[in-house]
């Protein structure tokens, strides 16, 4: 079950449209890792949005790599 509710938080991520779950919109050593894979799986990598809020999770997002 745990797969599966981190998968639903890995999509969200990815998405940028981030909801609310256990803890909200805050970006946390897990969800950042989990978000860090998913865009690397896909061959890209996670980075921070212009002017985002380093603690949201929604500030994040995939991006081709350089």
């Amino acid at each position: 079950m745990s797969r599966i509710a981190a998968f639903a938080l890995t999509c969200a991520l990815v998405s940028g449209c981030a909801s609310a779950g256990d803890n909200g919109d805050v970006a946390t050593y897990d969800t950042l890792r989990i978000a860090r894979a998913t865009c690397a799986g896909k061959g890209e990598v996670l980075v921070l949005k212009t002017d985002g809020d380093p603690q949201r999770s929604s500030a994040y997002e995939c991006r081709k790599k350089p």
